[in-house]
Parts: structure tokens; sequence; C-alpha cells
């Protein structure tokens, strides 16, 4: 039965990528078919559609196997200089780096930030405007989780507890004074990586912990994703959804949620909006309107690049933390050993949610808040923002002009707190933004 379950694992994986691969073909053939020079003396629109349409599907499938880049730009000085950002590795692990973005000819600046970015399907880049944000005035530093389709199977398991524990360890290399901003589903398990610290290490503790729009009690409040997780069995989820890496991968026989089953269901549960984001794409292209750097092109660049998970990271966070609520009821535990979020005690916590936020409803964050017993009212902060969906709380409009001067507010607060610190800027007032725009706020990227 096992023999059975991975052949027909890997048939089935090997069958989207070919069927991504067709498409792709298919865009690429009717681009050069439409673009052929003798069809310019016919004056018909349907070659110009042909071709538009073959440079719109070939782009779209070829990005869902492309790690995009960072694609930073230099940071401009107070004096007017460029300082180009340098993207550097500084802890490499087999399923995830740390990933510092290094400044040259700056001075480390005071605020030093670790940015959680979420392994759930996308990319680390999909933060990439967060840190864009940050860089003017943090010494900022990404978590970067490797594609499972690319790590072979002799580096063994990757579930959530190793996910908690890797953020241990890079807190630990970061050392004190490090404030962490989760983004959505590595929340509930950067707490539980800050309780650990609390109990092991309290020096080594984060200075701040921000969380923003994350699933610490998905209980909080019913969306889609926590329907899906309670209605689905463990049993139906590995049978239906988890794959086996095939032949072309180094990761080859390694089981995976793969990434195009992920972007299947993003794009299926808001098909419409996606549907004439690309007609009117095609159009744009026909027209000559159409530009590599685009809102659309820039938006599902990003979007349709995809990564896979293995397959007991997913299915340990269904399981742990949407099923059982085992942060929500302090019950998690990591190699055996019950973490107690009580231990935290001289970390300053903040939990931002989006009024809109279909994907980790408001009520869902706001419950670390409550969990942290040990942390001093005072030193706890929540922030709901009108109008805005999932994706604007970290990377759209919403966090621009709203949350992000009130994270580096925070921290400013809570590092005046300390002995020697310093408040070091006062932040603008937040202002009503109203929504982001759809190419910025697409509620559907399910982190």
């Amino acid at each position: 039965m096992a023999t059975y379950k991975g052949v027909k694992g890997i048939v089935s994986y090997d069958a989207m990528e070919t069927i991504r691969n067709t498409n792709e073909w298919l865009g690429a053939t009717a681009r050069a078919l439409g673009s052929y020079p003798a069809f310019a003396l016919v004056p018909n629109p349907m070659f110009k559609l042909m071709s538009a349409w073959g440079r719109v599907t070939e782009r779209s499938f070829a990005r869902m196997v492309i790690k995009p880049s960072w694609r930073l730009a230099p940071i401009v000085s107070e004096d007017g200089q460029d300082h180009i950002v340098y993207v550097e590795p500084v802890l490499k692990r087999d399923f995830g780096d740390l990933v510092h973005f290094r400044v040259a000819r700056r001075d480390p600046m005071p605020r030093k930030v670790l940015l959680v970015a979420p392994m759930s399907g996308h990319y680390a880049t999909l933060v990439r405007s967060t840190v864009a944000s940050l860089l003017p005035d943090c010494e900022v530093y990404v978590t970067d989780w490797h594609n499972a389709r690319d790590i072979p199977v002799s580096a063994g398991k990757f579930d959530i507890e190793d996910y908690t524990q890797y953020l241990v360890d890079f807190l630990r290399h970061l050392g004190p004074g490090t404030n962490v901003i989760a983004v959505c589903q590595p929340a509930p398990l950067a707490l539980a990586a800050t309780a650990i610290l609390a109990e092991d290490e309290p020096a080594l503790q984060p200075s701040s912990l921000i969380l923003i729009g994350g699933p610490i009690d998905p209980d909080a409040k019913a969306t889609e994703v926590t329907d899906f997780g309670n209605r689905m069995t463990m049993g139906e989820l590995d049978y239906l959804l988890i794959q086996q890496v095939g032949f072309k991968y180094r990761g080859a026989g390694r089981m995976v949620y793969p990434g195009l089953a992920q972007l299947s269901s993003f794009i299926a549960m808001n098909a419409d909006t996606h549907a004439k984001a690309f007609v009117d794409q095609i159009f744009a292209e026909a027209r000559g309107e159409a530009s590599d750097s685009d809102r659309h092109n820039t938006f599902y660049d990003e979007y349709l690049a995809v990564m896979d998970m293995t397959a007991e990271f997913y299915l340990s966070t269904v399981q742990r933390i949407f099923k059982e609520n085992q942060i929500a009821r302090n019950a998690f535990t990591v190699n055996g050993r019950k973490v107690d979020l009580g231990a935290i005690k001289d970390v300053a916590i903040m939990t931002v949610e989006g009024a809109n936020d279909d994907i980790s409803a408001p009520g869902q964050c706001v419950a670390a808040l409550d969990l942290c017993t040990g942390v001093p009212a005072e030193r706890k902060t929540q922030h709901l923002e009108p109008n805005a969906g999932h994706y604007g709380i970290f990377a759209g409009k919403s966090w621009r002009l709203n949350i992000r001067p009130l994270v580096l507010d925070f921290i400013d607060e809570n590092l005046s707190a300390k002995p020697g610190g310093k408040r070091r800027r006062n932040g603008p007032q937040p202002v009503d933004c109203g929504r982001v725009t759809p190419n910025e706020e697409d509620g559907k990227i399910a982190i």
C-alpha cells in the first residue's frame, strides 16, 4: 500500500508539472505565431490577441517554478548618497537560511529586526515590500525558507517543531535586542520560540514581538481557512493533498504539499477577480499598454511563484494549530517539552489585525495578549486597521501609511524603556488611508 501511494504521488506530482509545462509551451507558441512578421500584412486583431494571450500565458506559467529575486532598490541616505543593499545569508540550514540585508557603507542601525516570513506556499520574497519599507530605519534580517522539492530526503523531516527550533536558533545567533515581526502563519510559532528562550536563555529573548495577522486562536472567529481545516479529516488531507516529489528535482521522493496545489486553491477562492485581471492584462498587451513592471506583472510575478512545503509541516500545522488549537490552549510542545507562554515576561508584545482580513480574522491574533500572562499590561498593545485585508496589513497601503509607523514607534518605546535606551523617532499619527488597490490588497494570499 505504501509503495502504491508513493508511485501514485510521483505520478500526480509529475502530472501537475506536465500540465504547467504544457501551458507554458502553448503560451510561447501562441506568442511566436501571433508575432510572425508576415501576419503584419493582415489587418486582423486576432493575431495581436493571440500574441498577447501567449505572452501573458507563457509568463504566468513560467513564474510558477522560479524563485523571485529580492530586487531591492538602493537606500538613499540623508546626505543624498545611494547605498546598495546586499542580500547575505548569515546562518545556513537545510530548510531555511537567516538572511541579512546589508546596506553598503552604512553603520548598523539601532533597531535590529528579524522579519519572520511565512512558510505557506510562497517564498519569503512575498514580504519584499515589507523589507524595503523597514530598511531605511532598521537593520533587517529575514527567514528565507527553502523549497521542499529541492531538499534531498537525506536532510530529514521538517515540521512545526523544527520550524520553532529554527526560530530559536536564529534568535540566539542575532543576540539580545532583536525585535521580531512575524507575519501570519509563523505568529504562533514565533510566540512559542520566545517562550522557549524566556525559560532557557532570558537574555536572548527579543526586545519586542510584533504579531501581524496570525492564527494564534483560529477558533476566535471562523474563516474559510479555519472551516476547511475543521471540515477535512487528517486522513483526507493526507490522501488528497500530499504528493511525492517527482524525478525532476533534488528532493525526489520527499512527501510534500505541492505549491501548485496550494496555488490552485488560492485562485479558486477568488476565481472571478483573477479571471478579470488576466483578461484585462491580455487586452492591455494587445493594445501595447502593458510593461514588465506594471501593476499586474509586479503582483502576479510574486503571487504565482509558489514553493512546496514538507508534508509533515503542512499536516502538523493543520493538526496542532487549527484542529487541536494547541497555542491558544497553551498546550504546545517541542521535543516532548511543554512550551509555557506564561514564561514570557520581559518582552513587549504588539498585535496587528485587519478589519477585513478573511484569512486570519480579527480576534485570532489579539488572543496572544491574554496568553502572555507574565507580560505587564503596559507592555502590550493591539491595533485593528480599518478597511484592511490580509495582504494590506504587512505589504499594502495600510502597512505603509498606518501600521509601519506604529510598529517603529512601538519598537522605540520599548527601547526607551530599557536602561540607557533612548527614543529615536516621533512617528506620524495614523491616518485614514482607505482601502488599498486590488493589486496590492488580494486577501486571498492565504498565509
